[in-house]
């Protein structure tokens, strides 16, 4: 295994290095720069690499997301390279994750959230507008058909198009052209990055509901690596793990994917966890959305036998209580339930295909 490789440091002992796995772009290293800055700071004898890689989805910029059809675009050569022992952990985005896993790999560590909302980003000459201001006929740009369908319903005033390219090359198709009036992207990206003072307005759930998983950072590891996932795990975050669990649940019943409009929104209050989850048409026109709550009381209740082989949708958190995981999971699918019985299925199928023939 790579991470048994070793170094020797100033004062001649020897130390484990660790091989980080991350995609190349300035937020992906952030991201993967403080997760690392946290594994050093529990375990400082312990030597990081970070190893930089270009994924589909950095390569593919001039198709919409939606349309490549890869389920794990981002994802992909990363997995590869953890598969090929080139890497012992990968950090990613846990929106760009799958909600099924390939084979021997699990996700060993869900951080703590930032703000999962969406974040609007005006032209410099329309600071001061919100969306509600801004005139008829203009043009936001998102990658996102669920941005996209939320919005087109609630303001039937905008038009939509497609933008595609990391935070930095969007916010510069922004700025330096003037084909867009304001760009929609994750408040928590730009927050990593430093750029509070670009968010003009941070979208509620009456607004646009979030993608499922935004704002977290995950951890994926091979399964089989008892060690590293023992590592990592300390690095969950209870609260997190049992939103993202419920709100990948939810994703994997209903079989949706970056094809299909798909939103959440998630709360965890008085030991409650409160899940709402909708789905839309294309144009927003058409859409369901339900809320259900579920008891996580026994949060801290550690399960005398633990099982490291259990994945909850592609999750292993044995330092939570397994009932209050379970609780989540069966939220997630009791509320696709609910929704696929009142017609959800036609409208994601219709989605998908005029998606396709777009």
């Amino acid at each position: 295994m790579s991470g048994e490789a070793s170094s020797p440091d100033g004062n001649g002992k020897v130390s484990r290095v660790i091989r980080i796995g991350t995609r190349k772009s300035q937020l992906a290293r952030i991201q993967t720069d403080s997760v690392a800055a946290k594994l050093k700071e529990l375990y400082p004898d312990v030597h990081l690499e970070i190893v930089g890689m270009s994924t589909t989805g950095d390569k593919i910029l001039d198709t919409a997301l939606s349309k490549i059809g890869e389920k794990s675009l981002f994802t992909k050569e990363l997995e590869n390279a953890l598969e090929r022992n080139e890497v012992d952990l990968v950090v990613h985005s846990l929106k760009d994750l799958p909600t099924t896993l390939p084979p021997g790999f699990t996700i060993g560590a869900v951080l703590k959230r930032e703000n999962p909302h969406d974040a609007v980003v005006l032209h410099p000459k329309n600071m001061g507008k919100t969306l509600d201001t801004l005139p008829q006929n203009s043009v936001i740009g998102t990658s996102s058909l669920r941005r996209a369908a939320q919005l087109k319903k609630r303001f039937p005033h905008l038009e939509f198009k497609d933008i595609r390219g990391n935070l930095n090359t969007r916010l510069k198709k922004l700025d330096e052209k003037e084909d867009f009036a304001a760009i929609i992207l994750a408040a928590a990206g730009l927050k990593r990055m430093g750029w509070d003072n670009r968010i003009s307005q941070i979208l509620g759930p009456e607004d646009c509901m979030y993608a499922v998983g935004q704002g977290a950072l995950a951890v994926e590891v091979r399964a089989r690596d008892v060690d590293i996932l023992e590592m990592v795990s300390v690095l969950h975050d209870p609260d997190t793990v049992l939103r993202c669990i419920a709100e990948r649940a939810f994703l994997r019943h209903l079989e949706g994917g970056c094809s299909v409009p798909v939103a959440v929104h998630t709360e965890v209050k008085d030991s409650q966890l409160y899940l709402t989850g909708a789905v839309y048409s294309l144009d927003g026109s058409d859409s369901l959305k339900e809320t259900m709550q579920t008891s996580i009381t026994d949060l801290n209740k550690i399960p005398e036998e633990v099982d490291e082989r259990v994945q909850r949708v592609g999750v292993t958190a044995d330092k939570i209580g397994g009932p209050a995981q379970d609780n989540a999971e069966k939220l997630g699918i009791d509320l696709a339930n609910l929704l696929l019985s009142k017609g959800a299925k036609e409208i994601l199928t219709v989605a998908r295909q005029l998606n396709d023939a777009r």
